[in-house]
């Protein structure tokens, strides 16, 4: 029986021009949500693509949001598909398909003649689902001791943001994201989160909970599940953020990583000149710099060929599983997070959240 789908013509097209800032293009990449932009010219002439993964890597390079388009497609051309893989229109999906596998591309350009784009098709147009959303794991255990008094009879996932518990807004976010299988592991007064979550049915999802007797640390707690079969998406419960799950998870399949660690960009301003040094001799002064860092974000997709390396007879960190990967020479990549962010660790950021939640309700 054929499962491929004859899809409907895309209504509005993600369009830029080269001059178009990369700001521009991430607003039409999320407007479109087809995980692309496509570069033309005045005549809709296809000149180039920018896919979430092209931003998310220049992000990563350093490149300012307002830069325009035009310098992600000069670093495209020493990638290996300088140009962008094209069809024509009115090709049959199967063979769109195909075309896709054998590039390892997610969308393709339908184009006439003259290399006008008349259509856009990505592989979730042609299939009914292309790929299976993660399961996740929400880790809910910690003392929240930065927050007392906040804290002394609630777990930080159930403060109030907005009227519902923190976790609440997760759940939310990743059940709308596709994800329906959720793990919650839990330590400090896990009752109040087991009470007012029960089995996720109604919130409209599945939750299961992992109790720790003792903080086995952030990635330690995974020791006390089975071994998952496909990719785990690990989340900490005192965070709010937009990130774009799907984009995470494209991201993730591209780089062919075991585990991929989702960053934010932090920039500290040094109040003082800085010198640069070399033994005794001043070389140079950098009056004040500001300095930026990428720094954990505490979002994590997992490959299931991780699991030996969560075990543990002692307190195991995210930082210790990402150094136990890399010296197995297992593949952990960045995906800098370019959507809301905050960590709610300290009474002022969760004063800021209150104030800022539309910004993930959006």
């Amino acid at each position: 029986m054929n499962m491929l789908l004859r899809p409907p013509r895309t209504p509005r097209l993600p369009c830029v021009t080269p001059q178009s800032s990369i700001r521009d293009a991430v607003a039409v990449i999320d407007d479109i949500a087809k995980g692309i932009a496509l570069v033309v010219d005045g005549e809709r002439r296809l000149l180039g693509t920018v896919t979430d993964g092209d931003v998310r890597r220049c992000m990563l390079a350093g490149l300012d949001l307002n830069t325009p388009v035009q310098q992600i497609l000069d670093r495209k051309q020493s990638s290996p598909y300088p140009r962008p893989v094209t069809a024509p229109s009115g090709t049959a999906p199967e063979t769109l398909l195909l075309m896709m596998v054998r590039n390892s591309i997610r969308q393709i350009p339908l184009v006439d003649a003259a290399g006008c784009v008349e259509d856009l098709l990505s592989v979730e147009d042609i299939l009914p689902v292309s790929c299976a959303p993660p399961q996740a794991v929400i880790m809910a255990g910690g003392m929240g001791t930065r927050l007392r008094p906040l804290t002394d009879n609630l777990p930080k996932p159930m403060l109030p943001v907005n009227g519902k518990p923190l976790m609440e807004h997760i759940v939310t976010q990743l059940r709308d994201a596709g994800i329906h299988q959720m793990h919650v592991s839990t330590h400090y007064k896990p009752e109040s989160i087991v009470k007012h979550f029960g089995d996720g049915s109604r919130f409209g999802v599945d939750i299961s909970y992992v109790n720790e007797d003792r903080p086995l640390g952030t990635a330690g707690a995974l020791s006390l599940m089975q071994p998952w079969s496909s990719t785990l998406l690990v989340i900490n419960g005192d965070i709010l953020t937009g990130t774009n799950f799907r984009a995470m998870q494209a991201f993730h399949q591209e780089h062919r990583a075991t585990m991929t660690v989702g960053v934010r960009k932090y920039e500290v301003k040094v109040p003082y000149g800085v010198t640069v040094l070399e033994d005794v001799e001043i070389r140079g002064l950098q009056e004040k710099p500001m300095l930026r860092f990428f720094v954990n974000a505490g979002v994590y997709l997992i490959e299931p060929e991780a699991y030996p390396f969560v075990q543990t007879e002692t307190r195991l960190d995210m930082t210790d599983l990402i150094e136990r990967l890399l010296g197995a020479s297992r593949r952990v990549v960045g995906f800098p997070i370019s959507e809301y962010w905050i960590d709610i660790g300290q009474p002022s950021d969760y004063e800021r959240a209150q104030k800022e939640f539309c910004e993930v309700a959006k």
